[in-house]
């Protein structure tokens, strides 16, 4: 349907499902999409026509792509974790950089004059979280606003730096994945096996 046919009610709402659908099939792991045999399931259930592909085969190669993603998503989840281990190794050679015995490493890029926190404390913080590669996945210093939470309550690497920060402290913290969202990652943000940078601000102990 060319654009200038787009005119009626019935149309519009025709083509923005379609446009719906078309945004969901693009963000799907699954890239191998056949757009005519897409439209041409979609018809076929729109009239309730009989499947033109029985559902033994359709179970079949449904099983077959997912065991294929699932094994380029452990591929994928191997090279991250390499990638974050090799960081890791690089930048524990650095004199600014502390590694405690769990893995955590730490550089203090200001010292404060307060209290430090237990693992029953609860605190206000302002953060700064990139990947390795430096993109950003979560800032409270962009947007404005910081953090109130339990320090027990927080990923370890978090949990373990916070109680050797003292108020008013400002570390960078490196946090391997196991100390960090491990190998689950975190709702499609935190992709499995990430290592973690930090920029920490422990602004005050809240209680």
């Amino acid at each position: 349907m060319s654009e200038n046919k787009i005119e009626t009610i019935e149309q519009r709402v025709s083509y923005g499902v379609g446009r719906q659908l078309g945004d969901q099939l693009r963000n799907n792991p699954f890239k191998d999409f056949d757009v005519s045999a897409v439209q041409a399931g979609l018809a076929d259930a729109i009239a309730n026509s009989a499947s033109q592909v029985s559902d033994e085969d359709l179970n079949e190669a449904f099983g077959i792509v997912s065991q294929k993603m699932q094994e380029l998503e452990q591929a994928e989840a191997k090279e991250k974790s390499a990638e974050g281990e090799a960081f890791l190794v690089e930048n524990a050679k650095r004199d600014e950089v502390t590694t405690t015995e769990s893995g955590l490493q730490y550089e203090v890029i200001a010292t404060g004059e307060g209290e430090k926190p237990t693992a029953a404390s609860t605190v206000r913080v302002h953060y700064h979280g990139t990947f390795v590669s430096g993109d950003i996945f979560d800032s409270s210093v962009d947007r404005g606003q910081p953090a109130e939470f339990p320090v027990g309550g927080v990923i370890a690497g978090w949990t373990e730096a916070l109680q050797l920060m003292t108020e008013g402290s400002k570390w960078r913290l490196y946090v391997p994945y196991n100390l960090a969202y491990g190998e689950r990652g975190s709702q499609g943000a935190i992709p499995p096996y990430a290592t973690l940078i930090f920029d920490v601000e422990l602004l005050t102990i809240v209680s």
